[in-house]
């Protein structure tokens, strides 16, 4: 029985067809040797494969914690979903608070990024147009974020508002370009604005006119999708 189990094992390891001359004495620890090394194996394999798990950290607002929607159609999960489909082996983490401005979020950033977080997309800054911040603030306050972010070297996507037009041009005029001027002046990755494709287009908003329904979330992962697969390049895992 134990020569049998053994002939089984190696045969099915080296795909070929292998018979046992031995006494019983050298088969048994023979067989225990065998699955203890099997199991050795297969351990190492899943923890090899479980290190290489890129954790990604979606650090916003309402647009990405996902209000108004379920938790399987906001934005972090629809990301993990694609990126999945399309063989990335990664874990996108929702760090965002519906409500944050950028000062609120950078009060909590010792925990909303975690310390093996390996890339972090900021969606930040709705919320300060909303509600008339100075763009001079918003822009220092991103600093502070950013300077954090930059000294870990944790690969970073910045994403872009726009301010809202009722504004005024002049607010638009000075709120609208700090996105791509800190990501010029921080060397990181731009997508200039969050709600492309999506913003005033009803179908894809929810009653309120702000916040993009599950379709509307669809939208914008697809749009974004090959500027966060060239942030995961960047990543290096941590764990």
């Amino acid at each position: 029985m134990v020569q049998t189990l053994v002939e089984r094992h190696l045969s099915r390891l080296f795909n070929v067809s292998i018979k046992l001359e031995a006494p019983q004495a050298v088969i048994r620890p023979a067989l225990i040797l065998l699955l203890l090394a099997s199991a050795l194996i297969m351990a190492s394999a899943y923890l090899a494969s479980a290190a290489q798990t890129i954790k990604l950290v979606v650090y916003g607002d309402s647009l990405t914690a996902g209000l108004g929607v379920g938790p399987a159609d906001a934005f972090p999960a629809q990301l993990q979903a694609a990126l999945r489909a399309k063989g990335a082996n990664v874990e996108v983490i929702n760090a965002s608070v519906s409500g944050d401005t950028v000062s609120a979020a950078l009060e909590r950033f010792d925990w909303a990024i975690p310390d093996d977080a390996d890339a972090v997309i900021v969606e930040l800054g709705a919320n300060d147009a909303l509600r008339g911040v100075d763009p001079t603030q918003t822009r220092a306050t991103f600093t502070k974020l950013l300077d954090r972010l930059t000294a870990r070297k944790i690969p970073i996507l910045l994403v872009g508002m726009k301010a809202p037009r009722n504004y005024g041009a002049d607010y638009a005029a000075h709120f609208d370009p700090l996105y791509t001027e800190l990501a010029a002046a921080y060397h990181t990755a731009l997508y200039p604005f969050f709600l492309d494709g999506v913003a005033l287009d009803p179908i894809y908003n929810q009653a309120d006119g702000l916040h993009p329904t599950a379709k509307g979330v669809a939208v914008i992962v697809a749009r974004m999708l090959p500027d966060v697969e060239s942030l995961l390049a960047k990543a290096h895992p941590r764990q």
